[in-house]
């Protein structure tokens, strides 16, 4: 009884507010001390409650940009994270030699083994990035294209279907014709994750044909299948996992938290895991009977790639890379394309005549009447293809964060526009801000003008940053544009459009999704 009278005695119930206090401020008077001249909200002093609550709501880009535009280039935005949107600050933060890692925050992306992208280690990353860079060799990507080309001919014959089956109604532009109206966001996510699928794993997940989020999974190798949505999963673990990457306190206790973006988010990982699992099992089982793999797919090259020792990645290591390639090959290049598609309809509504018809005349030249779907020797090399890519992810910059990355004890730290920013100090630039200033890339900043590309000023080619940029930049960033350029290409070859919605929503998890396009669709005349 006496114990229970100390816990809930008045000096206990005083001495919490207090002690709570200390907890938050001694460091912001000690080991941050050099950070308090740094602007930002007041928040993001003293704690990362700031950021975090932007990342729970999915707008974190979007709160860190209004912080930049309130506070300036260099911001706090959290108890030792400071933001710099500034392109020169790109080679400072993740240029090659300045001896960075990664921050604590890739930790929260963990789910059994690390991956190339949340290993923190920088030995390990090489090893890693050493081996399955031979995965995205010129020759390996050309040999990717046929398993592309597979899932994007089930794609357009799905697309057709809806095009010539579907309710009729009007455009809203005064585009002529009649379209069948359709969200095309979930499209883009099944082509997507079939093709990674495809590519990662040796089979499509078979979106595409069910016309559906459904795939299979297995939590063990060996154990019961089931089925789970993975896109849905993807964004939920993306979500959680950005969210606890910021309160790593609050990492063991998440799965218990009534709320249940934490709850389903932690499931969500398991799940995600799951996926590769049940889809890498049945190739590994295979090379270890001593079967040969001729599928030339990413899951091939990893199967026969050896490290600097001639040693071979293990069976929990090539899951866990395996896992890399479908989270950075789907939502990406799902995000991406959609946003792109929805660039270039809205270039065209605020200017018609002037970014479609121009994007055809190329495609027809290239691709000829009687082709369904682009290839990539078709594409490959348009010029306006690519401009309208390049502007679109400017535009809508799938990766929107600012990486974030810890200064290590390299001495006295690292200066940046007369801050220094000592060991222990996290830095970040942020992608969307940077391609959103208006001192980089003009006034018509928030404009689709894929023109602005043929004369690109060298603050704007610096800035342009949508793989990120130094040893740790994207591996597969020309499969990417590969891809892009495919689906982007066949859409406009193929269909007329017409937009539906005045503007794109996105929401944030580690990566910036649309939340719906709506669109109308039909078969072009080409007669």
């Amino acid at each position: 009884m006496g114990l229970l009278t100390f816990f809930i005695s008045p000096w206990i119930v005083c001495t919490i507010p207090v002690w709570f206090i200390l907890y938050y401020t001694i460091p912001y008077f000690t080991t941050y001390k050099t950070l308090s001249r740094v602007p930002g909200p007041f928040a993001a002093k003293f704690s990362n409650l700031w950021v975090a609550l932007s990342a729970r709501r999915g707008q974190k880009f979007a709160a860190v940009d209004s912080a930049h535009r309130k506070y300036g280039k260099v911001v706090r935005i959290g108890f030792n994270h400071v933001s710099i949107a500034d392109e020169r600050a790109l080679n400072v933060v993740y240029g090659h030699g300045n001896g960075f890692l990664k921050d604590h925050y890739y930790e929260a992306f963990i789910a059994r083994t690390p991956g190339m992208f949340n290993v923190r280690d920088r030995a390990e990353h090489t090893r890693k990035r050493k081996i399955i860079s031979h995965a995205f060799s010129p020759k390996s990507v050309a040999a990717f294209e046929p398993h592309m080309a597979a899932n994007l001919q089930r794609w357009v014959t799905q697309l057709d279907r809806i095009s010539s089956t579907g309710p009729k109604s009007n455009s809203l532009d005064g585009t002529p014709g009649t379209f069948v109206k359709f969200n095309a966001m979930p499209w883009f996510s099944y082509l997507a994750f079939d093709i990674i699928g495809d590519l990662a794993f040796g089979s499509p997940f078979g979106m595409v044909n069910k016309g559906k989020d459904e795939t299979e999974v297995q939590l063990v190798p060996g154990g019961p299948m089931s089925t789970a949505p993975a896109v849905d999963v993807l964004n939920r673990r993306g979500e959680v996992s950005s969210t606890l990457g910021l309160l790593p306190a609050l990492r063991p206790w998440a799965k218990y938290l009534p709320d249940p973006f934490f709850t389903k988010g932690i499931a969500a990982v398991e799940n995600l895991t799951g996926i590769a699992v049940a889809a890498v099992a049945s190739r590994l089982d295979a090379a270890e009977k001593g079967l040969i793999d001729t599928r030339g797919d990413i899951l091939s090259r990893l199967l026969q790639a050896k490290d600097a020792n001639g040693n071979p990645m293990g069976r929990a290591e090539l899951t866990s890379e395996a896992l890399t390639q479908l989270i950075a090959g789907s939502d990406t290049i799902s995000n991406t394309s959609c946003a792109v598609f929805y660039w270039i309809l809205h270039g065209e509504r605020c200017a018609p005549g002037t970014i479609v018809s121009r994007l055809r005349e190329e495609l027809d030249q290239a691709i000829g009447g009687q082709s369904e779907i682009a290839s990539y020797s078709q594409v490959r090399d348009l010029p306006f293809l690519r401009r309208c890519i390049d502007e679109g992810m400017r535009l809508h910059s799938t990766s929107a964060i600012g990486l974030p990355r810890l200064v290590t004890d390299n001495g006295s730290g690292v200066e940046f526009d007369g801050y220094v920013f000592p060991p222990g100090t996290v830095l970040s630039v942020p992608s969307y801000t940077i391609h959103h200033m208006a001192e980089i890339w003009g006034d018509d900043v928030e404009e689709f003008k894929p023109d602005r590309w043929l004369n690109l000023t060298p603050r704007q080619k610096i800035g342009f940053n949508p793989f990120s940029y130094g040893p740790r930049a994207c591996v597969g960033q020309n499969v990417a544009i590969m891809e892009l350029q495919l689906i982007i290409g066949t859409l406009f070859h193929r269909y007329d459009f017409t937009l539906y919605q005045s503007t794109m929503e996105s929401h944030e998890g580690f990566s910036k999704k649309p939340k719906n396009c709506f669109s109308g669709i039909k078969l072009r005349n080409k007669a």
